[in-house]
């Protein structure tokens, strides 16, 4: 099951996601999401957990609950929408 977990302090790392979560089942993969440019979590991150039912009681007991001074906002996270939503590069643009 793969979660989104928002509102991040900007000091959270990988490994404090991880380790939030790992109390509740089997973590596969803990991801703060860091902005390109300035090399800063942008304040939130995705959690992937093993099972549907770990990552449930995940969301149910953590969502609204404090973490490094913030209030999570933890839900399952919605699949991207085609294209991924992002921006084309700067500079030179084709035409078409």
């Amino acid at each position: 099951m793969n979660i989104y977990v928002g509102n991040l302090s900007y000091q959270t790392r990988d490994a404090d996601l991880e380790d939030l979560f790992a109390s509740f089942g089997e973590v596969t993969s803990a991801r703060v999401v860091m902005d390109r440019e300035t090399g800063r979590s942008r304040g939130f991150g995705f959690v992937e957990m093993a099972s549907a039912e770990a990552g449930d009681n995940a969301i149910r007991e953590l969502d609204g609950n404090d973490f490094m001074g913030r209030n999570l906002k933890v839900n399952e996270a919605r699949p991207r929408p085609d294209g991924g939503g992002r921006r084309p590069p700067r500079g030179d643009y084709q035409r078409y």
